[in-house]
């Protein structure tokens, strides 16, 4: 087989690929090898292009036997660690007995296999706090407190408290998986955003009031109609609209914009843009990134002390995105910090 009939092969192949033949030499690899192995592996010896003992491993055995193998390949792409599966196969030459040596790229696997033992650990660890602290008010209410009534009102309460906040953590975990769910499909009916925005804020004044922060409103009269769940598009502004009242601090100022723009930079077209701002002590810019990930917390205790379950945002990236909008988080130490929901119209 002549080099440029091995180069045409090994070109063909849709993964990494590179050839082992006489002397246990490179003859030859396809642009993804190169990309991953270097550019200048070809003619050299394979030990000095695949340093990982088990793959050199694996590649020495097939030569030696002729019989396949399998192993891991863990490399870097320089933002992220990647991880392949290497296949080891024997062919026949001209030159006479080699290996195929190719790489399949699992890290997308890796990270979803992650992505749920975090996620499994997250919801354990959620649930156990408050059913450790009931099981203990439990024993003692049937222990010591038996007879003690004012300890048993005292205990009941925060058993409730307690109560709330699983039912709270398993109402978002319900919520973020049916909207996962329906995530690629984009909902058609037209409903008004402004008249969910006023709607939202009805509902939250009392909320508002007890924590002393202020709502206000900008937006005109007139109706903005976007394509979408009308009940999701409730939850997105609800979400934002507490967290603000909740995080704003106490005395501050949360206000609700909403306006319509013919082009939108980040939809390439018209939009609505709804604005949640406050006037609290801000976001440092090392969180923003992370705001949106399952049970990310600035202030694990100051959140839980709020009733936080870590999911709203979540839930608002997820809904957002149903609706092919975008979500935007502006925020610094001191400045408050803004909400942008733009939605396509």
């Amino acid at each position: 087989m002549t080099e440029g009939k091995i180069s045409t092969l090994l070109q063909a192949i849709p993964l990494p690929a590179l050839l082992i033949g006489r002397g246990e030499r490179i003859l030859g690899a396809n642009a993804q090898a190169l990309a991953l192995l270097g550019q200048q592996i070809v003619g050299r010896h394979f030990i000095t292009a695949l340093r990982q003992p088990t793959v050199l491993d694996a590649i020495e055995g097939t030569l030696r036997d002729a019989k396949p193998r399998k192993t891991r390949y863990l490399g870097s792409d320089g933002a992220q660690d990647t991880s392949f599966v290497v296949s080891v196969s024997k062919v026949e030459t001209d030159l006479g007995q080699g290996a195929l040596v190719c790489f399949e790229d699992v890290t997308h696997l890796e990270q979803a296999g992650q992505m749920r033992r975090d996620f499994v650990a997250n919801v354990s660890h959620e649930l156990r706090t408050p059913l450790t602290a009931l099981m203990g008010f439990i024993e003692t209410l049937q222990g010591p407190a038996k007879a003690d009534a004012a300890a048993s009102e005292r205990f009941l309460s925060i058993m409730m408290a307690e109560a709330q906040r699983m039912e709270r953590l398993v109402r978002d975990l319900l919520s973020l998986s049916r909207v996962e769910a329906e995530e690629r499909v984009r909902p058609t009916d037209k409903v008004d955003l402004k008249q969910i925005v006023e709607s939202v804020l009805h509902s939250l004044r009392a909320v508002a009031k007890t924590s002393d922060v202020t709502l206000r409103t900008d937006m005109d009269d007139t109706p903005v109609i976007v394509p979408g769940d009308r009940d999701q598009l409730i939850q997105v502004v609800t979400n934002l609209t507490e967290n603000a009242i909740k995080y704003g601090g106490r005395n501050g100022t949360v206000t609700l914009s909403l306006s319509t723009t013919e082009r939108a930079p980040q939809l390439r077209g018209p939009a609505a843009i709804l604005s949640v701002c406050d006037t609290g002590p801000g976001i440092d810019q090392i969180h923003i990134p992370r705001l949106t990930e399952r049970f990310y917390r600035i202030d694990t205790h100051r959140s839980r002390e709020q009733g936080g379950t870590g999911l709203g945002l979540a839930i608002v990236k997820h809904i957002v995105n149903r609706h092919r909008g975008r979500l935007r988080i502006e925020s610094a130490p001191g400045q408050g910090a803004e909400f942008r929901v733009i939605l396509p119209l």
